[in-house]
């Protein structure tokens, strides 16, 4: 069967598709932005604790670097729809999509590594420092299990 410029494999058109995939995308960035938007929150409200004067030189070095990531994570993960403003009536559809789903996939990463030097913050605070590394990396390796080696095993067997 030969299929003509405006569809898809799957039957679907191409304006059909990518509202198909605005719609998915839209369902996934919902539940990161909930939850990187209430890890800046809290983050940013840790200065203002009276224990935070405690932390050490390297601590604070991992705070600051922890709040910019949770910042551009949060940009990137918020950013799918001030470009699907910008783009509306453009029929632009299928580019828009396809960068919110690149900007989503970076502010996963950015997330990603938010919760991780976070968690290596408190963790450093309430252990030593070499069972706090320990812990935020095998913590690390579960993150990449589910969210990159789980979908790969997925996709090759099909």
């Amino acid at each position: 069967m030969v299929q003509d410029e405006g569809t898809s494999s799957g039957g679907e058109s191409k304006s059909e598709r990518a509202d198909r995939r605005w719609v998915e995308l839209l369902q996934e960035v919902r539940v990161a932005q909930t939850g990187v938007q209430i890890l800046l929150a809290f983050l940013l409200s840790v200065a203002f604790t009276p224990r935070f004067i405690e932390l050490r030189s390297a601590d604070r070095d991992i705070y600051v670097v922890t709040i910019v990531l949770g910042a551009a994570a949060t940009a990137a993960l918020i950013a799918p729809v001030p470009l699907h403003r910008a783009v509306t009536g453009q029929r632009m559809k299928p580019k828009a999509v396809t960068w919110s789903s690149r900007l989503t996939v970076t502010g996963l990463l950015l997330l990603l590594c938010t919760i991780v030097c976070a968690m290596l913050l408190i963790l450093r605070f309430v252990l030593n420092d070499v069972l706090a590394a320990w812990i935020v990396l095998g913590v690390l390796a579960w993150f990449v299990a589910c969210w990159v080696v789980l979908p790969a095993w997925i996709r090759r067997t099909g």
